[in-house]
């Protein structure tokens, strides 16, 4: 072989081994990219498996939402509902609250009404009356048809009261009382009288009066002789062994008691009453005011007398004195006992209509009295 030949079989032999080196890298090359589109293939495998997943999660979390969105809109829905049934009763409460407010304000007048005329009844028909203390004495012993045992078991006792009507006199005012009526009418007539007093004159106004309403009425007392009651016996035992105790301690003469014929105690109030058997024990206990009992310990109780009355015969009047004047507007010239004998002169004679005066009393500025009249005279009293 030539050289020529050599050299080309060298360079076959070269590019061969060229082609395949060549043919190895590609084959290494495709190898590798064969392992990177496997790995690719197994990432894509497992993102598609993941979306898979997460579409899945995706209409359940979607579903979710629905489901919330259509309980929201059920609540929401509730909720309106309610809203309108609340302010449908609210409505209704405040139109039934305007209704009684107008019928409160309705009773409230009739109340005011009806308030003004009991005021005015009361003040025309006084039931309370403020009496004067007064001294009472024995009359009399009225005989009654009852047996003789009410006479034994009961002291009765009959008070008439009598509340005197009244006027109140203010300060530079005047009561006169004539004993003829027909002066009073005669002095009533004039519009105004001049009284002369010392060297000044003095105009004063004559008027009736009407009296405050007064009450007469009968206090009927019953008392009984033989019972009496007792407060303050505090239960410290049972009921039965505390009502034993109390009828042993109230039969012992030794502490002013006697023989019980009957006894009633209320364990609640510790309070009750007591009947003995004779007369005059309950007379003697009642003086004593206190009782001691053995309930273990010693108890003091209070023991006072058995009694009831009755209001009979109740009255109310009112009236005006016909033979009584009030004189107004007189004016402070000169004292007051000057001032009252001046009025009297005046009022005595015929030539200024006047006539025989039975009272009078004039008090002076800045005073008040109470004048209180009887059925057949009138009487000024402090």
């Amino acid at each position: 072989m030539s050289g020529l030949e050599e050299q080309v079989n060298g360079e076959q032999l070269v590019q061969k081994l060229a082609k395949d080196q060549d043919l190895t890298n590609a084959k290494e090359e495709l190898e590798k990219w064969k392992k990177i589109v496997e790995t690719i293939e197994r990432e894509k495998d497992m993102l598609v498996l993941e979306k898979m997943d997460t579409d899945e999660a995706k209409k359940k979390a979607q579903q979710e939402v629905m489901n919330l969105m259509r309980a929201g809109e059920q609540l929401v829905a509730s909720f309106t509902d309610k809203i309108k049934d609340i302010q449908a009763e609210i409505s209704t409460m405040t139109k039934a609250n305007q209704e009684l407010q107008k019928k409160l304000q309705q009773h409230k007048e009739e109340l005011k009404t009806k308030k003004t005329e009991t005021d005015n009844l009361q003040q025309r028909f006084k039931i309370k009356a403020e009496i004067p203390e007064k001294r009472m004495k024995f009359t009399r012993i009225e005989d009654e048809e009852e047996n003789e045992s009410d006479v034994e078991e009961d002291i009765r006792a009959v008070f008439t009261i009598i509340q005197r009507p009244s006027f109140l006199l203010n300060g530079g005012e005047a009561l006169i009382t004539f004993e003829e009526e027909k002066v009073a009418d005669q002095i009533l007539r004039l519009p105004k009288c001049t009284v002369a007093c010392d060297k000044t004159k003095s105009e004063v106004k004559p008027s009736t009066i009407t009296l405050e309403p007064s009450v007469k009425f009968e206090v009927h007392i019953n008392m009984s002789k033989r019972t009496i009651k007792f407060s303050n016996a505090f239960a410290l035992l049972p009921e039965e062994r505390m009502r034993d105790r109390l009828e042993l301690s109230f039969s012992k003469p030794s502490r002013g008691g006697g023989e019980v014929e009957r006894i009633k105690y209320n364990v609640k109030t510790g309070a009750g009453h007591i009947t003995f058997l004779n007369t005059g024990v309950a007379e003697k206990l009642t003086l004593m005011g206190n009782f001691y009992i053995d309930a273990p310990t010693e108890m003091e109780v209070t023991v006072a007398p058995l009694y009831d009355y009755q209001l009979k015969k109740f009255q109310t009047f009112s009236g005006v004195p016909k033979r009584t004047v009030l004189l107004r507007g007189i004016q402070d010239v000169s004292d007051e006992e000057d001032m009252q004998d001046h009025l009297e002169i005046h009022f005595q004679k015929p030539s200024n209509y006047g006539g025989e005066v039975e009272s009078i009393k004039y008090i002076s500025s800045g005073k008040k009295r109470k004048a209180f009249f009887n059925e057949d005279c009138a009487e000024a009293e402090a």
